[in-house]
């Protein structure tokens, strides 16, 4: 699933490409058909991201929420739109000069301003939002007894925040995963949030997910760059059983709310 840098840069992407436009909408799958045609032939005002969900906010105050889940894509290009339309597009949008499909998502919907908001009030902070209030979610977090790994994936509490990151931010903050979230200061909290907020506004503009520090890069290192189907250069996610890139360690892989977490045991202490 999308964390949320990817969802930043498809609001920015599509913010740019229609924005201020009147655009046709419209669902060659049919799955859609009713709420594109609630929104088609009104201007595309703005775009917002919302940890891992997508608005696209019209004239008329009504919005399309997307979330991409599991198998949800995009893809776009210059006019003229490919007809006829390839796969199952769940939502076609068509501007003065570009076009753009939705293929899979989870959620495609059309939101009135209540229930915009509604969708915003269930959510935690987002790192990548200025408005996101840290000492709230730092609070929450703070009062459980659940593992700091499980906490920081409750998208109640961080939005946006998705496996890769919450394996990374707890290696670079030596925070074993399985630490509860009461065991963890405010002042460490405020260090994790800070971090998370950095590498994920580095993924917007980047495009991938990197977080190892400038010596343990590749080319410090003096080893291979690492191959894996999400890019970019990590210390601990999806490695288990390779050295750690700090101490040597082998990396370990566990099983916790669900999902497989990934850490170094020497360089990950408990809280």
């Amino acid at each position: 699933m999308p964390e949320g840098h990817t969802i930043h840069r498809l609001a920015g992407l599509h913010r740019g490409l229609f924005a201020g436009q009147v655009v046709r909408v419209s669902s060659p799958q049919g799955r859609f058909a009713g709420g594109a045609e609630r929104v088609d032939g009104r201007r595309l005002v703005d775009t917002e991201a919302y940890g891992k969900h997508l608005l696209h906010h019209y004239e008329g105050d009504l919005s399309v929420h997307v979330h991409l889940g599991l198998y949800g894509k995009f893809a776009d290009g210059p006019a003229p739109v490919p007809e006829p339309p390839v796969g199952q597009v769940r939502m076609r949008l068509v501007g003065a000069a570009h076009w753009l499909e939705l293929r899979g998502p989870t959620a495609c919907e059309v939101f009135d301003p209540a229930q915009a908001q509604l969708l915003r009030d269930r959510l935690g902070a987002d790192p990548l939002r200025d408005d996101a209030d840290a000492t709230r979610a730092g609070e929450r977090l703070r009062a459980s007894t659940k593992a700091v790994f499980a906490l920081l994936m409750d998208q109640s509490i961080v939005a946006g925040c998705g496996l890769i990151y919450a394996n990374e931010v707890l290696f670079r903050a030596g925070l074993a995963p399985t630490t509860p979230g009461r065991a963890i200061s405010a002042e460490t909290w405020d260090e994790i949030w800070t971090d998370l907020r950095a590498l994920m506004k580095e993924g917007v503009a980047r495009g991938r997910i990197d977080t190892v520090h400038t010596r343990h890069t590749p080319e410090a290192m003096k080893r291979a760059p690492r191959v894996d189907r999400h890019g970019g250069e990590v210390y601990v996610y999806r490695r288990p059983g390779q050295p750690c890139l700090v101490c040597g360690t082998e990396v370990a892989r566990g099983p916790l709310a669900g999902r497989n977490l990934y850490w170094c045991p020497s360089c990950q202490r408990a809280g």
